[in-house]
């Protein structure tokens, strides 16, 4: 690991790129920590871009390369289930691992040395591919930890070790939903858009879902997973999520115009076309959750169906434009629905026929 070249005995990596570097995987999470005030340590060397003391984190210019650092700190949850609030920057580096989430995300490798510090047994756990927290009240500060807990699962192919398990258990049997959803709502995101099949069953069967609301939710028979890998999607997330009430969420405005445009029942290929024609594609998806062979249908043959007559050949035609355009259109397409071969001559003379009657 050389991403930056700047080294120094107070200078640690912290986190995911660590763990990442032991599993022999390709790092995303970059976390550098100076134990001690990490402004000031910046200040000397580097082109400071951004600062924000009360986290006691700065941005910097270094070779070219905008790099963050972090202050060691210690946090507590006065507030349990949102942001923790900051007690001390440039804490000791054990306080600092120790408030994170799992043991295998609490390692540090030192720059100037490249000894790894474990003080919570990470090592050991990455080993076992194990997940664990580091105290008991871990899920209660920050429930969060329970769906981040489920995506490192699923990405390393670990488990929740037997005691963690139990700490997840019972919290979830009695979920405090005064938290923060915009937390959960980016967790979610993470987890979901890994589009993994594993992720959702494991969501609904343990119980994860619960930290949504306290509404029962089954299985559906649909694979998602392969839904969204046949027809793609942007936000893949809110697929999986169709299932689950997601009223406390703060959702934009695309989102809940996903969740509004997902129809009931449909019937017949008019009415799947209709419904569909003018919506993003994971309305259709949503819609498969409770008629994966409609969705389908509509996706594989309905939608590649077009009408060749436009508002200029019905006013070629005599047609005045009118509400009446609208009426032909939908005649024009239901036989077309019918009978996809249909060339713009055919299109024609069954407007003709039409008017003459």
């Amino acid at each position: 690991m050389n991403i930056i070249n700047i080294k120094d005995k107070n200078l640690f990596y912290i986190g995911g790129v660590v763990r990442d570097e032991i599993l022999g995987r390709k790092s995303f999470d970059i976390d550098i920590t100076y134990v001690g005030n990490a402004i000031e340590f910046c200040s000397k060397f580097g082109d400071v871009i951004q600062e924000n003391p009360d986290f006691g984190t700065v941005r910097v210019n270094v070779d070219g390369q905008e790099v963050d650092f972090a202050s060691t700190r210690s946090e507590s949850y006065p507030h349990k289930g949102h942001l923790p609030v900051v007690d001390k920057i440039g804490c000791s580096l054990k306080e600092d691992v120790l408030r994170r989430d799992f043991t295998i995300n609490a390692l540090a490798k030192n720059t100037l040395t490249g000894e790894i510090i474990d003080y919570t047994g990470g090592l050991e756990d990455l080993k076992n591919k194990k997940l664990r927290v580091l105290h008991d009240e871990s899920f209660i500060d920050d429930p969060t930890r329970i769906i981040r807990g489920l995506k490192f699962s699923v990405r390393f192919g670990f488990e929740l070790d037997e005691y963690t398990k139990h700490l997840q258990d019972e919290y979830l049997s009695n979920v405090n939903y005064d938290m923060s959803y915009k937390r959960v709502k980016k967790e979610l995101i993470e987890t979901f858009n890994l589009n993994s099949q594993l992720a959702f069953e494991k969501f609904i069967n343990e119980g994860i879902y619960k930290l949504l609301g306290d509404c029962e939710v089954t299985l559906p028979s649909v694979n998602i997973q392969q839904l969204v890998s046949d027809y793609g999607a942007e936000i893949p997330w809110i697929i999986y999520s169709g299932v689950f009430d997601l009223s406390r969420l703060p959702l934009t405005k695309i989102e809940q115009k996903i969740l509004d445009d997902m129809p009931e029942k449909l019937e017949g290929d008019f009415e799947l076309y209709k419904a569909f024609e003018n919506v993003r594609i994971e309305s259709v998806l949503l819609y498969a959750l409770k008629d994966e062979a409609g969705a389908r249908h509509y996706l594989d043959n309905l939608r590649k169906i077009k009408i060749s007559v436009t508002g200029k050949d019905l006013q070629a035609l005599g047609i005045k434009p009118s509400p009446k355009y609208q009426e032909i259109f939908d005649m024009l397409l239901k036989e077309k629905l019918a009978n996809p071969l249909m060339t713009k001559d055919d299109e024609i003379r069954l407007v003709t026929k039409d008017i003459c009657h």
